[in-house]
């Protein structure tokens, strides 16, 4: 699992990619969270693009950065999930977060 960091002006993109285990996920939690509590943007993305699988830990990572952006006073943004990963995030209830890009706005 690698993750590509973009820092923009008030946005932070983590593009990630390969798998997402309890392992892995501590690793992508130290990776993000650091330039977040540095410089806490208004935006903080987290592309699922290069994602092929995730167990729960992923999701414990999702809810991680939604609360971190919470207390920062930005937003948390999830997109370009896969189907397979969407459906997991989805009966977990991360779409009622309002964190997860909509379908029609990923172009699937």
């Amino acid at each position: 699992m690698a993750v590509e960091l973009e820092l923009a002006q008030d946005r932070i993109t983590a593009y990630l990619s390969g798998e997402i285990d309890h392992h892995i996920a501590a690793q992508l939690r130290q990776d993000i969270d650091q330039p977040v509590m540095a410089a806490p943007p208004a935006l903080l993305v987290l592309d699922f693009g290069g994602v092929t699988f995730m167990d729960s830990s992923g999701i414990g990572l999702i809810m991680g950065r939604y609360k971190l952006m919470q207390e920062s006073g930005g937003r948390l943004l999830v997109q370009n999930v896969p189907p397979a990963l969407r459906k997991v995030m989805k009966v977990s209830g991360l779409d009622k977060l309002g964190v997860m890009e909509k379908m029609e706005d990923s172009g699937r």
